[in-house]
């Protein structure tokens, strides 16, 4: 019977250990929205690489996260739900864009700040939006204007024969 007693116990520890390995590298994204924030809006053509949980950064520093994103079925645009740190205030020409971190790493939400001298106000939403740009899509143009700036025809002066020569 003490056996069976110390196999449940260690399978319960197992098992508590794994979820709290899950919690730490999901870093709880998506779960909620953080106290001392407050919602914006956006709408964005293309929203490749971010998911409920990625990161808002303002100058680099995080200072929000994406909370949800949804289709909007009458402009075929994805919706997205922001909360942003209570602290930060926004002008109301603020400008939201996806980035990518580099070749391998994964993409974010980056704030531009306008000068405006008005403020956004909770649930507003912020009408200067970029999608994000595939990369694929990046390289396709650039091998194909390179290869159309070889197709140049001959000079004719180049290639015409000498007639001084016999």
């Amino acid at each position: 019977m003490s056996e069976n007693r110390a196999e449940i116990l260690a399978g319960a520890a197992v098992l508590a250990a794994a979820i709290g390995f899950l919690v730490y590298a999901t870093g709880g994204q998506g779960l909620t929205a953080a106290a001392g924030t407050y919602p914006l809006k956006a709408s964005f053509r293309s929203v490749d690489g971010i998911t409920p949980g990625s990161d808002v950064r303002l100058a680099g520093v995080k200072v929000g996260s994406i909370t949800a994103l949804t289709l909007n079925p009458e402009t075929f645009f994805a919706d997205a739900s922001i909360a942003i740190d209570s602290k930060i205030q926004l002008p109301t020409d603020t400008a939201i864009l996806i980035s990518s971190e580099g070749l391998l790493g994964g993409n974010f939400v980056e704030l531009v700040p306008g000068g405006a001298p008005d403020i956004l106000a909770p649930g507003d939403e912020i009408e200067d939006t970029q999608g994000s740009v595939s990369l694929i899509s990046l390289l396709m143009k650039f091998v194909s204007s390179g290869s159309s700036s070889g197709d140049k025809p001959a000079d004719p002066v180049a290639t015409a024969p000498d007639a001084s020569t016999p």
